[in-house]
Parts: structure tokens; sequence; C-alpha cells
């Protein structure tokens, strides 16, 4: 340690790339680039190509020519081991060339589809944010209007919908979600499964969806991922406290190169030596493979994938905690992928995109009484998804107007053998679907009053075969507006409106019951309507924010379970399965609110963000009353910095501030049955009090210091990662646990022989969660 600096001092690091039209692919020659604070600056060549040598560090490059919007690209991390490779597609402004000064030009991705509610995160944010451990999942609740359940899981939750609204893409490819043991019908799972190696930018829209990404209520997410290497093989391996992985890339020819990783987790062996009452472990792989066939054609082939497995640990401690978990989780199996390939061809005026792709999922589950085979099983569950899609689109700048239209159809497939015994009425049905999927899209965007206003429309519809009302897009037709006036340089007023539709899950659509009767084939597609409307304000590096939205259901589904019924927006933040119930009729639903946002990208060594929603989420019960839905958490605050030091040092801190997220009480008379209780070991809600109980706040501050090694052919880093560094103790919600006697027995209630002795056991979270890792780069 004490030489290391000696031999990294002096280094040199190079970053270089090519300058294109990011509509035509046309190299753009000419483009000033300019290091912001650092003097230095070079002009692109008549192929579009740069290139600048620089100590190694983080920089902020500004790219701009006449008839361009200026590009601002902030904290790009510049090492020795390899070139950084910054392309740039920059966009043509189409009006007068007598008007060279372009109001708003250094905007932070703006765009005209997505005039507002667009937020984007560049690769060294992800990799330095505090409490985040590289885990993309954690880093975006640094984001305005983004909160998650304070267990540990990474359900996203925007705006007060449900953790099932929102919809991710890989490099353009849709993947069903992006965590580990995911939740069936949901999402979320405790840890990422992206791997942020891959990752150079993620764009993450909480409203204004273009009309090219559907079947989404609450948000969007585009991981753009890096290409690999073309010059030479090269790897980066990580060590944590939880897992290992490896990344390779290099070129497989003059125009080919490639990305691979793999990792592999050692928490079940971590676990087991800390006697908890349950042992995960996973295993993920992900790879890149583009091609670029000629100057006007790219091909480019990925894959994700995930194998996880979760035990339990008999042999726990016997606390009432654990033995309650040892009573109600299952053991679990989930194997998942999705491969994809996309196909762009660059013409005069634009270029068409063909995406293709498969996505699957086996998900299992067993329980048995007591945890013992010899009492015979409560759980056997067995289920399997697998989505085969196409789409095409045509992006093209007509004159002032830039259109994108296109079309996309998807074969679905789902399956299940469920076993699963339930007070009031066992789920006992095998069920399998096959039905296709359908959409059509455009957008037309224009500027106005060299450039002072911009509009955009969009259409889309959605539709499917699975019954003959789904099997009509005129139901579903989704019209979406965007506008944006430019008050100043730096002051735009932005809005956005439009209509959303979701398809509800295979879990819902796939429901028998005991007749083999596909109960829910007629359920429709859950509406949203949305009105956004915002101010923004933009220096040079900096960006403040203001907007206010209103988000309004209609036809979600209100399900029957336990004998009682809920509407289906209030799960998704646990494991198992959701949706898998009778669908008895809908509800409606309205979340509203204001955020707040500034952000600092990193200058003169220091980065920032400040994030705040105020917001309320409702939905009607079975009764009709509006009542606070589970995401109802009222305000969101996120404060996150950091600051970089000399010799490449850094340190930085994040504060998570939320309103405790209603729970609905549990009814103890109907638990402690022992009907009931032999079969479902926990507590029955009472959904008459749906959401009627609120804990206290929940904050979290987590800290984080790095340290940099540079040398020519490989580099260091060293990071401690806390989270949780105050030790604070959050209350959750209680759970109902039987009362036993000195020897372990469960105690009958007195006078009652037909009920069991229960009472609540308080849970608290909060646990401090150090992480001590090492990347090595070569």
């Amino acid at each position: 340690m004490i030489l290391l600096p000696m031999l990294s001092f002096g280094q040199e690091a190079f970053i270089r790339g090519t300058i294109t039209n990011g509509v035509t692919n046309q190299p753009v020659s000419g483009t000033s680039i300019q290091v912001l604070g650092g003097g230095a600056g070079v002009v692109s060549d008549s192929l579009g190509n740069y290139s600048l040598r620089l100590r190694p560090g983080n920089y902020t490059l500004m790219f701009s020519k006449v008839g361009f919007k200026t590009v601002s690209l902030a904290d790009i991390q510049i090492g020795t081991v390899k070139p950084t490779i910054m392309d740039v597609a920059m966009e043509q402004i189409v009006a007068s060339l007598n008007e060279v000064k372009i109001l708003g030009s250094r905007r932070l991705n703006k765009t005209m589809e997505s005039p507002l509610s667009l937020r984007s995160i560049g690769v060294s944010e992800i990799k330095r944010n505090p409490g985040g451990n590289r885990d993309i999942s954690k880093v975006i609740q640094s984001l305005p209007g983004v909160s998650s359940p304070v267990s540990f899981r990474n359900d996203i939750i925007i705006r007060g919908g449900a953790p099932n609204e929102n919809r991710f893409y890989l490099d353009g490819v849709e993947i069903p979600n992006i965590n580990h043991f995911a939740t069936q019908g949901s999402s979320g799972g405790p840890v990422g499964l992206i791997n942020v190696d891959f990752i150079k930018e993620v764009n993450f829209y909480s409203g204004a969806f273009p009309a090219n990404r559907g079947n989404t209520l609450s948000s969007v997410f585009e991981f753009n991922q890096k290409d690999g290497r073309a010059d030479r093989l090269g790897a980066t391996l990580s060590v944590g406290s939880s897992d290992f992985s490896a990344t390779i890339e290099g070129p497989l020819g003059k125009r080919t190169t490639y990305l691979a990783s793999y990792r592999y987790s050692y928490l079940q062996g971590l676990f087991k030596l800390l006697k908890l009452p349950f042992l995960p472990s996973y295993q993920d792989f992900q790879f890149k493979i583009k091609t670029k066939l000629s100057n006007k054609d790219e091909v480019t082939f990925i894959g994700l994938g995930a194998i996880d497995r979760f035990k339990l640990n008999l042999s726990a401690d016997s606390t009432e905690e654990n033995q309650y978990t040892l009573a109600t989780i299952p053991v679990n199996t989930q194997n998942s992928y999705t491969v994809g390939a996309t196909y762009k061809h660059f013409r005069p005026k634009g270029f068409i995109l063909f995406v293709a792709s498969r996505s699957y999922l086996n998900n299992n589950a067993v329980k048995y009484k007591d945890n013992q085979e010899s009492m015979g099983r409560i759980l056997d569950y067995t289920s399997a998804e697998a989505e085969n899609k196409l789409r095409l689109e045509s992006t093209s700048q007509q004159g002032l107007y830039r259109v994108n239209f296109g079309a996309g159809g998807e074969a679905a497939h789902y399956s299940t053998n469920t076993f699963n015994l339930l007070p009031y009425g066992n789920q006992i049905y095998n069920s399998t679907i096959n039905f296709f999927k359908y959409n059509v899209f455009g957008q037309v965007s224009r500027p106005f009053f060299n450039n002072l206003l911009s509009l955009s429309f969009g259409l889309r519809a959605d539709a499917n075969n699975l019954s003959s009302d789904m099997n009509d897009l005129s139901r579903t037709i989704s019209p979406r507006l965007s506008a944006s006036l430019n008050l100043s340089e730096r002051l735009s007023l932005n809005f956005n409106t439009g209509i959303y539709y979701q398809l509800p899950a295979y879990t819902v659509l796939g429901y028998r019951d005991s007749l083999n009767t596909l109960v829910n084939r007629n359920v429709n597609y859950i509406q949203n309507k949305q009105l956004v409307l915002g101010m923004e304000y933009n220096l040079p590096s900096t960006r403040f924010t203001i907007e206010g939205f209103y988000k309004y259901y209609s036809h979600y589904p209100i399900i029957k379970t336990l004998n009682d019924s809920i509407p289906l927006a209030n799960l998704g933040a646990d494991f198992g399965v959701v949706g898998n119930n009778p669908v008895v009729g809908e509800s409606h639903g309205r979340s509203y609110g204001l955020e707040f946002f500034a952000q600092q990208k990193l200058t003169n060594g220091f980065y920032g963000i400040f994030a705040l929603t105020l917001y309320k989420s409702e939905f009607q019960n079975k009764n009709g009353a509006y009542v606070q839905s589970s995401w109802n958490n009222r305000y969101i605050l996120s404060l996150t910095g950091g600051k970089l030091l000399k010799s490449n040092w850094e340190v930085g801190a994040k504060l998570r501030l939320t309103g405790g997220s209603p729970y609905t009480p549990y009814d103890q008379s109907l638990s402690s049955l022992k009907t009931n209780f032999n079969i479902y070991p926990r507590g029955i809600p009472a959904y008459n009090l749906l959401n009627t109980q609120v804990p206290a706040l929940f904050y979290q501050l987590d800290a984080r210091v790095d340290k940099k090694y540079y040398f020519k052919h490989y580099a260091f880093n060293f990071y401690f990662d806390m989270q949780n560094v105050t030790g604070y103790k959050y209350n959750r919600q209680p759970v109902i646990v039987p009362v036993r006697d000195p020897s372990g027995n469960v105690m009958d209630a007195p006078g009652d022989a037909s009920k069991i002795q229960t009472k609540f056991l308080a849970q608290k979270g909060g646990n401090i969660q150090p992480t001590l890792g090492l990347i090595f780069e070569f």
C-alpha cells in the first residue's frame, strides 16, 4: 500500500470516440470537444473521430458545433488500463441557419418526446453511490419520486404506483425483471441482476413515456450498455462481502467486440456461519456482442440470466424471530434469462430498428408442515413464463418533423402446477395459456419559433387474443402530448399528459378454479391517466426542477384472497407469487404530489443530488371508499453527495428519509384458529382495516470511501461501503406467533381448545451492513 502511490505517479490516460448525427449516423466533423475546468480541447476530424490525452481522473466534456445541440457529458472516469471510449450522437437543430444562438442548448438529457420526468444516471454515479454497493436497483432510490420497502428488497415504487408498474429495457431489449429472487406477478428482489461494469448510462422515465414504450403505468428504465474494447483483451475482477464477479471484454475481429461476465454469491455459506434461518445463493451471467457490418448496418446480441436458490437453515438459533421465519417461508428455486438481438440500418434521413428477444422464468417453491416431509405438503408450486417478442420501428427527420413509428408482436406462454393449502379454500389447479399480443405506435415531434417551443404527440394501442374484449386495439388507444416552452436560455416550462395501459400479470390471467375454468379471462387492461407540469432551470452542470403530477387509475383488479377482497394494487412487495387469485371486481386509484430535484454534476471534485417528493397515493377498497395505498409514504427525501480528493481518494454519503409504509393489521382471533394456523402459520389480515396502520418514519445514512491506484496496464479500486451508519432501528409490522411452553410446544388458548394461544411479536429493522471490496482491472 505504501509503494502503490509511487508506482502510479505520473500515469497518463486517453479518451477517444466518434461524433455522429444521432439520426443518420453520419460523422460530424469540426466538433469542438472541450474539457471543462481543464483547458484542454480538440476538434473532431473529417470522420468525426477525436482523441484526448489526460491524467487519470474524472472529467466533464462539452461537445459543440453550429447546427447541433451542445452536449455536456459530466463525470467521465478515465483510467490507464484502456482508452475510455465515449461516442457521442448529436442532435441536429432543424431551424434557420441564420439563428446561431440556440436557447436551452445545455440542457441535461431532455428530449421533445419527454421534456420532463426524465432523469439520467452515469456509470460513475452508479459505481460510487453510497450504500448502493454497485447495485443499480439501490442507486435509483436517490432519484425523485422513487421509494422502496424498508426491508432488504429492491422493489421500485414510483410516484405511489405498485412495484409491478415498471418496465426495463437493456439496449432496447425488454427484460422482465432486474433483480434476483423475483416475486412472480410483481417485481423486485434483494439483489440487483445487471452488472454495473456493462453500463454506460441509465435513463429513467417517471412519466411522459415515449409511444414506443408500452405496458407500463409508473416508469420506464433504459439501460444503455457500453461496447467491449476493440484493441485487446481486458478484464475486471470484483470481490465484495456477498459475491465475486469477473468481466472480460475484447475484439472478435475488426468490426466485432464483446463483453461477458459471471457472478457467484457466497451468501449461503456466510449466512450459515451466522446461523441465520435462510440461506440464499445466486449466480448470474451477462453478455453483449456488437458487430458493425458497415457504416450503415450494425447488429447487437445481448443476454442476461440468473440462477437463484433459497434454502432453510433448520439449525439456526431458536429465537422467536427465526422460528417465525422457518415456519412461513418455503424452499425456492428460480431460473431466468433474456436473450435478444437488435439490427439497426441507417438511411439518409434516419434509421430502422428491428428487435427480437426471448425471456423465460421458471419458479418453484415447496413447503412442508413444520418443515418435515412426513407431515405433508402445504405448498408445492411450479410455474413457467416465456415471451418471444418482435419489434420494428422507424425513426427519421423529415424537415422540421422527427417521426417515430412501428409495431410489435409477442407470443406469450404461462403455465403452472399449483398446490397451496389455504384457509377458506385451497388453490389446487393446473393451468396453461398461450396467446399473442400485438401493438402499433407512432410519435411526431416538431420545434417552433426557432426552438422556443417544441411539441410532441404520440399514439399507441395494445391488444391480445386471449379474449374478445382485449382483442381490440380501439379499446386501448393511448394518446400522449408533450410541450416545452423556453422562457429564457436557462429556464423552461414543461408539460405532458397521456393515457397509458398495462396488461395484468400472467398469474392473474392464468388463474383457474377447481372446475378448471379460466376465471379471469375477461379482465381489462389497467388504465392510467397522467398529467405532469413542471419548470426547469439549468446551469452548465447544475439542474433544478419542480414538477407536479396527477395519476388516475381505472380497471385495477380487485382479487379475492383469504375470504376477503382487496385491490391488487396493494400487493407486490413480498416474496412468493402475486395475483394467482380470482378477480371479483375493479377499483379506481389516484396518486398526486410535488417533486423537487436539484442535481450537481461533478464540478471541481464535488457532486450532489437533492430529491424531495411530497405525495398521496390511495385506492378504493371493496366498498368503493378511497383509502391510502400500501405505497403511500407521503414524503420521500434523498440527499446524496460526495467529494473527489487528492491522490484518487473519494468520499460520499447518502441520507434517505421516508414516511412509514401503511399496512393492514392482523386479525388475531382468525389467525388463532387451529384450522387456519395448522396450514397457514402466520397472521390473517383484517382487510376491513386495509392500510389503517402507519409506522414511524424511516431514515438511513450510508457512507462510502474509495481509493484508486492507476498503473499502465492495470488498476486497483479499494472501497469501504457502510449502510445505516447510525444503526437506526425502525419498526416493522408486528407478526403473530404462537405462545409456547418451556418445552417448545404450542399452547392452547385458555378456555378454547379450537384455538392456539398467540401473541404479537415486534419486528425491528436496521442492521449496520459494512462491505469491504476490491476491484482489479487489467
